[in-house]
């Protein structure tokens, strides 16, 4: 009996210290791609500049020409969709800085680390995540001053869907930046992936009375189930539920992230 307890005692010793060490782990590389986020002000103000362009000007200027039935005016329509085209941009070029880590050799020193190949990809997500909510929160504070009322059960789904719909984005940019060997070639990839993800997202348009062809590319497309959450919940206008595209966000998680895990464990540290 005082022999199973020991063994027990061991057994548990041991995976609480692996779990520390995991966390710590994960905790190290989350808090350095942080650190390069708040230290690149530029980089922060140059992608909330974009976000804020489209909401106003695009949001503006459409909307004075294209009347639409949505509720509320087409600046206030499309400010769930600039929410996430914030996302889809900060997170699939955030596969670039794998690129870069290449270059100065900081991948390889990660990578000889005792650290396992996924540690680093969940590691670096979780930094993508943060730097996508940072972002997020400032336009947040946009939407309220132009008239958008929250409520904390209105924040914490949007944080919530914020969140999925980054992994689901950095796990791709990173994917890329795991093959990819050149800043240029990944720039010039990457380009054809972010437009058809916002353009075909129902960002800016409606997306319940759209040619067959186009609503099956829209139903293939992760960030719309993204775009009609935010919708609903910030707006009370999705055609699905919170719950139906919160799921279907997690299923794109799920296979993008495994896809991701994979390209990792193949990578050239080199």
């Amino acid at each position: 009996m005082m022999q199973r307890e020991v063994l027990w005692r061991d057994m548990l010793g041991t995976i609480s210290h692996n779990l520390n060490r995991e966390f710590g782990q994960l905790y190290a590389l989350w808090l350095r791609e942080f650190k390069v986020f708040v230290r690149e002000r530029s980089r922060l103000v140059a992608s909330i500049f974009t976000p804020l362009l489209w909401l106003f000007v695009m949001g503006s200027g459409l909307g004075s020409t294209n009347p639409m039935n949505t509720g509320a005016n087409y600046q206030l329509f499309i400010f769930p969709g600039i929410i996430c085209m914030s996302i889809i941009f900060t997170s699939v070029f955030f596969g670039s800085y794998i690129i870069w880590d290449r270059k100065f050799d900081f991948l390889k020193s990660v990578m000889v680390s005792p650290a396992t190949r996924t540690t680093v990809f969940v590691g670096k997500t979780l930094g993508g995540m943060t730097n996508s909510l940072v972002q997020v929160a400032i336009l947040l504070v946009v939407g309220y001053i132009i008239g958008i009322h929250f409520d904390p059960l209105s924040i914490s789904q949007t944080v919530i869907i914020v969140l999925i719909l980054s992994f689901t984005l950095t796990s791709v940019g990173l994917t890329f930046g795991s093959f990819i060997e050149s800043l240029e070639g990944f720039q010039l990839i990457v380009s054809f992936v972010v437009f058809p993800l916002f353009f075909l997202s129902g960002a800016l348009f409606p997306v319940n009375n759209l040619p067959g062809w186009l609503n099956i590319l829209t139903q293939l497309n992760p960030a719309t189930y993204a775009v009609d959450a935010l919708r609903g919940v910030i707006l009370g206008q999705g055609i699905n539920s919170f719950q139906t595209d919160t799921l279907v966000l997690l299923f794109f998680t799920f296979v993008l992230g495994i896809l991701g895990i994979l390209s990792f464990r193949k990578m050239k540290a080199i």
